[in-house]
Formats: structure tokens, sequence, C-alpha cells
């Protein structure tokens, strides 16, 4: 049956033609993503009016199959984005609010639902116009309402997972709608709530995040291995990280009240155990890894102690009586995206900004990555920026072509050494940290004003015999060059003396030299 065919079977407006006619439709074109028929916008009409009648589920899920796959091609959208069509398929989704928030019905046909959401996405990826629509008819009130019955079993993974697409699209294109999320709705609160419900969490602890149904042996002195959790949980997860991530941007640049730490507080606990935990295959962990730190980024920087507040357990790491367990993952995780080398603004920099400002809030997690990255210097004959340990990798990201991360590796360092330039010079070399230091204006030394506690800097015996020797500038001992001089007989070097004289004079006659005043 051709697409004429199936148009003429449509306008005769015999719901049972219509439905043998789309299902065919449906079928054939199920692959593909661009139409290039000139008939496909009335086809889209067609199905939308339909929909607009009281018609039979199957016609109904029919129709919005047809509506779904029609606007994969945002040159279709056409007949889906005016405010009528955008109520109909709200309603058959089920998050429509223009009405009073339609209640849901008893034994609500979920592929309808599911499919509806999966248009309306379509629809609000591809047109802005459709985004405004949905900003009008308050769609984000309507999801919102049905996260908040995340503990109801009548809603399976996929009703779940497009509520939460939808609410990721709107909230990425609209900043009425982050606004109205997160302050109308309490949009922090309740998305912790429902990442929690989502990966099975309990609360031994205020900020203590533990997996419910898991039993840990209390004797064994073996880190505990979480079971991963399974691709369903993570891809609700991940989306609901996204909308945090969407409503929380400015966090940390803005004065917060005591109840919105708590609720930033609550969900920095959720998101330490989401690092230390694992997903269902590498890549998904990997994944899910990176939306927890980037929204980690966005919490205020006063919030990040949650990161050290779990007790210290059997095969837990610890210093100073502190759990460094999060800390340490975070190290490992940015290594890791370091030694990969690919995207590093994208991959690697979110941890060390985030390794960094921890450091410089919390005196324990610097001494650790002090302890970790910067440790007693021993290879004195060896450029900084040579070798495979972690400060060598770092001092070479200080360089780099692309100023942020150079800067960001720089100021990681830099904290470390509690932002002492003697210090910083010593691990680096005077060459690598010029950028940093001038543009703090400290290139002629001193330090840096900050928060830091009062601790001796260890000097290895290799270090301290070789210190005197250790030329400041590339930060290694050099080897002993010969003398230019060396063999010259007076004359010879008076001699060169008066052409260096004659060189700056020279310099100095044709503007090359400025003397200081």
């Amino acid at each position: 049956m051709d697409l004429n065919a199936i148009i003429e079977n449509m306008e005769t407006g015999d719901q049972d033609a219509a439905l043998v006619a789309l299902q065919t439709y449906n079928k054939k074109v199920i692959k593909l993503i661009y139409f290039k028929f000139n008939s496909i916008t009335r086809l889209g009409a067609l199905a939308m009016g339909f929909l607009e009648r009281d018609l039979q589920p199957s016609c109904q899920l029919a129709c919005l199959e047809t509506i779904r796959i029609l606007s994969r091609d945002k040159n279709n959208v056409a007949p889906f984005i005016t405010q009528t069509a955008m109520l109909t398929l709200s309603r058959h989704a089920g998050i429509a609010h223009g009405d009073g928030n339609v209640p849901a019905a008893e034994n609500p046909d979920l592929e309808i639902i599911v499919e509806a959401l999966k248009s309306i996405c379509n629809i609000c990826l591809h047109n802005k116009v459709a985004v405004g629509v949905a900003q009008e008819l308050q769609l984000i009130v309507g999801i919102a309402g049905r996260l908040k019955q995340c503990g109801e079993d009548q809603w399976n993974h996929h009703v779940r997972f497009f509520d939460l697409r939808l609410m990721f699209l709107l909230t990425a294109q609209r900043v009425e709608m982050r606004t109205q999320l997160l302050k109308e709705l309490r949009g922090v609160s309740l998305l912790s709530d429902h990442l929690d419900a989502t990966l099975g969490l309990c609360w031994p602890d205020t900020f203590e995040v533990a997996r419910a149904g898991v039993e840990v042996d209390p004797d064994s002195d073996l880190p505990v291995r979480l079971p991963p959790f399974s691709r369903e949980k993570i891809e609700r997860a991940m989306e609901i990280l996204k909308i945090l991530f969407n409503i929380t941007y400015d966090a940390n640049r803005r004065e917060v009240d005591e109840e919105e730490a708590a609720a930033f507080r609550h969900l920095g606990a959720i998101l330490r155990h989401c690092l230390m935990s694992s997903a269902d295959g590498e890549d998904y962990t990997e994944e899910f890894h990176s939306h927890s730190l980037n929204l980690l980024g966005n919490l205020p920087l006063t919030c990040l102690d949650v990161l050290l507040m779990p007790k210290v357990q059997q095969g837990s790491i610890e210093y100073m009586g502190v759990n460094m367990d999060a800390v340490n993952m975070l190290l490992e995780y940015m290594e890791k995206m370091l030694d990969r080398g690919k995207k590093l603004k994208e991959t690697m920099l979110p941890s060390l900004n985030l390794l960094t400002e921890s450091a410089r809030i919390h005196r324990e997690t610097r001494k650790f990555l002090r302890m970790k990255v910067l440790p007693p210097l021993r290879d004195v004959k060896n450029l900084p920026e040579v070798g495979e340990a972690i400060r060598n990798k770092l001092v070479r990201l200080m360089t780099n072509i692309d100023t942020d991360i150079k800067n960001c590796a720089a100021e990681f360092l830099f904290v470390l050494c509690k932002e002492s330039v003697s210090r910083f010079i010593k691990y680096t070399g005077y060459g690598n940290a010029a950028g940093l230091l001038a543009a703090r204006g400290l290139l002629r030394g001193g330090i840096n004003p900050g928060i830091y506690s009062e601790d001796e800097d260890s000097e290895t015996e290799e270090y301290r015999e070789a210190k005197a020797k250790i030329n400041p500038v590339t930060g290694r001992v050099e080897d002993e060059q010969p003398n230019p001089m060396e063999g010259m007989t007076e004359e010879q070097k008076e001699l060169e003396a008066m052409k260096l004289v004659n060189m700056f004079d020279k310099l100095s006659r044709y503007g090359c030299t400025f003397t200081v005043t």
C-alpha cells in the first residue's frame, strides 16, 4: 500500500480502515529517519486528527506510532507543534496540566503513554516552538506530579525513563522551566528522592548511604563490593543526574540558604554512593560516573564535606582518621581520563576541578592528595615533566595548548603546595610555573593569601644534598657545563667583554632596550 492509498483510507474517517493502513505504513517505515515524500505532512495531520476522536486503544496506538516515526524528521513536525496537538499528545501521555492535572486512569495503557511521550520528546528535540508550547501547557508540572509516584508499581521502566527524558529536554532548552522546577516544584529534593528510589538506597546515618538489601560482613577486611546496578536503573539515574545538572548549574556561584544547603548535602551523599558504585558494563559505569562528577561540580563548595563524612570501615582508605574512598576514587578516575588523552576538557577537567576545590577547603583532602601527587621529592636528575608518575603527567599538562587544561592543572598543583611559590617551583620548575605565577602577579616569589594549615615541608635526603645544584628554571640538577672562558688570555677575555658592550650599545641605540626608572 503506497502513501497516497494510506492517506485515502484515512480520509474516509473509518477507524478500522485507518488502523489497517497505519499499521501497514508503520511496519514499512519503522526504521526510517528522513522522509522525502510531499504527502508526509498530510499524513501527520490526519493521524493527529484521529487522535482527537474517541478511538479504540489499538487505533490510538497506531496513530501515535505514526506520529513518533514521522517526528524523527525535523521537517515533518509542523502538524504536531500547535497548542491543540501538543495538548492532545500530553493527554495521551498522562501529563496534561491544563485541565487541572488530568488524573491517571486506574489501568492506564502503558504502551499508549510511552508512544505519546516518545512523540513529544522527538517534537521538542527538533522544534523550539513546541518547547514554548510545552511551557505554556505546564507539561513539566504534569511530569513532576508523576515523578512523585515513583514508589508505585503501575509505571514501568519505559514510562519513567521517557518522563525523565522529556523533563531533561525541556529544562535544557528553557531557563524558565529550569527555574520553575528548581523553585516552585522543589526540583532538587524531588529528583534526589526519585534518584534514591530508583537506585534502591537506604540511610544508616544522616549523610551516609547504603544499598537496601545488601548485607555487609563487619568482620571482613576486604573492601565492600556492591553488586552493579542494572542497565534500566542506570539509564533512569543518568537522566535524573542530567536534569539536576540543568537546574543547579549556578548553585556554586550564589548564596544558598540552610534549607537548600541541606538538600544539596543530601544529594551530595547520594552522588558519593554513585561514584563508589558500578553499572552493568564498563562503558555504562564510566558514563554514570561522568554525570555524577559533573553534578558534584555544581554543588556549593561548603556541601562537599559529605564526601568525607562516612565512617571508616574495614577495607576503607583512611587518612588522618577520615574515610578517603571517594577522594581516592576521584583521583584514580582523573588519572584514568588523563592517560586516555581524549577530550580532556570534557572527561578529565570536572574531576580535576572537584579535587582542586576539595583540597582548597578541606585540610585532610589536601594532605592526602599531596601525599599521592606530590610525595617527598627524590628524583632531582630528571625534568619535572619527564616520567609516568601523576606529578609528571600533570606538569606536562601545564604547557598544554588548551588554556583551560593548563590552568586547571597548574591550579591543582599550586593548591597542593598551599599556594607557596617556592614549593610550587620546587615541584614543577620555574619555566612550567611561570604562566600561573605571572597571572597571579607572583613572578617575584612570595605566597598567595589562602586559608591553609601550617605543616612542615618535608625534604628527602636526596633533595637536601642536591638542592644547591638544582636549576630553578628546569627543576632538576643540570649537567655541569664547560667554562667558556677557560683557556683564554686576559686580552681575549677583555676583547669578548668589549664585544658584549658594543652589542648592548647597538641594542640601546636602535630602541630595543630601555632603562628602568
